[in-house]
């Protein structure tokens, strides 16, 4: 009996993936609840596990194409025994002589079904480079663009690329230094960050407010209490817990702040989800450290600790992603000094952390070495107005020079 998989519910708002990775192939035993593919969203990298015990019989969506949520990615033999899978394996390679034929005949992906529908295609003149001569999307594409380069008003470009949301085109001149060039295509992730940090800087009105905050208290509180603190929390103390609790005080003394803009209207919110930019090695997201108000320093180093463990290894879920009510993001780990954060929309203020530098100050009219980091808050004016984003920036300096604040709520 032959179990369909499927592209499983990817979450609100998303509707499209993207096959990343097949890690069985045709013939392939599998067992129950082991993973077969890896799904990658504009979100997040979700794996697909087997429905079922048995042998992979087909792959019907290759490696790089487009699915929408309940397509058909292949089918599994239930029960086939493990030994089957060498025979079927020897015969896959046999439709390859002639492609042509059989690419007609095989189930097209959705992405690809739409471009053969919407540009008017017969599939069976189109040659398939994918495996067992399956039609791909590039295949498509470059059949389109034979068919502009012949004819361009039958088959006008400006149509076919919109459905087909590709990649931006290569430069049509020559590139003198192509060999020594190398061209990757944009994970979705990525494509999704660098639409919402444009969508920030288009539709939002954008500007900055910066200060400087003596971090001697915050440090020297670190140093006594750091050891004690991971022998009995099991987690390193480190800034983050600090300017979370302090950027939560300030949010709750200037809650547009924490507040965003939906159409004409304006949402204030009474819970402090507080995202925490990381940078993972397929781009950045903020994860979400949910109700923050609610947790101690502890509570709080964990969840982040747990949050960017689960970055690095491609395991964020969906639910770690959204919900944020504001952002704080430490270019400082990386050595920055300042910069201008840019919004994650819809939220409406963004909180930039920098390095600890020691700089000269003047303290009781006397110059000292003190470890000093800038913060810039960026912020939406049509929802903050900037004597509120400076109280805000303000407050959190205080929390910070005076973290006793903190412990007492004052």
């Amino acid at each position: 009996m032959s179990v369909e998989i499927r592209v499983p519910t990817l979450g609100e708002s998303v509707t499209e993936a993207t096959v990343a990775k097949w890690f069985k192939a045709p013939g392939d035993a599998v067992a129950a609840d082991e993973t077969l593919l890896e799904l990658e969203t504009d979100k997040v990298t979700m794996e697909v596990p087997s429905p079922v015990a048995g042998r992979l019989a087909e792959i019907r969506v290759a490696e790089d194409e487009n699915v929408e949520v309940g397509a058909i990615l292949g089918l599994i033999e239930e029960g086939a025994a493990g030994e089957a899978a060498a025979p079927v394996a020897e015969p896959a390679p046999e439709p390859e002589p002639e492609p042509a034929a059989p690419a007609a005949e095989m189930p097209l992906s959705p992405a690809v079904r739409k471009l053969i529908d919407e540009n008017d295609l017969d599939p069976a003149a189109i040659a398939g480079t994918g495996k067992g001569g399956r039609l791909t999307k590039g295949d498509v594409l470059k059949a389109l663009e034979g068919a502009a380069a012949a004819a361009p008003v039958s088959v006008p470009l400006p149509e076919a690329a919109p459905a087909a949301k590709p990649p931006p085109p290569a430069p049509s001149g020559p590139r003198p230094d192509a060999d020594r060039e190398q061209r990757v295509r944009m994970t979705r992730l990525r494509q999704r960050v660098a639409e919402r940090l444009k969508e920030a800087q288009n539709t939002a009105a954008l500007l900055t407010t910066f200060n400087e905050v003596d971090m001697s208290a915050a440090m020297a509180l670190r140093k006594t209490y750091r050891d004690a603190f991971e022998k009995k929390h099991g987690v390193r103390l480190g800034y983050m817990s600090f300017f979370v609790t302090a950027a939560i005080v300030a949010l709750k003394e200037i809650p547009s702040v924490n507040a965003e803009i939906d159409g004409t209207d304006m949402v204030y919110k009474n819970y402090y989800n507080i995202g925490v930019a990381v940078g993972s090695p397929k781009g950045l997201v903020v994860p979400v450290v949910r109700d923050a108000d609610q947790m101690s320093f502890a509570q709080i180093e964990k969840s982040i600790y747990e949050l960017a463990v689960k970055a690095r290894d491609g395991k964020l879920a969906l639910e770690d992603l959204t919900g944020g009510t504001f952002t704080i993001s430490n270019g400082g780990v990386y050595g920055s000094l300042l910069s201008t954060p840019i919004l994650n929309p819809p939220q409406s203020a963004i909180l930039g952390m920098h390095k600890i530098q020691q700089r000269p100050m003047v303290v009781d009219g006397e110059i000292e070495a003190r470890p000093m980091m800038y913060l810039a808050l960026s912020y939406d004016h049509r929802i903050i107005d900037g004597r509120e984003a400076v109280t805000f920036l303000v407050r959190v300096k205080e929390c910070i020079e005076d973290p006793e604040r903190l412990l007492l709520d004052v």
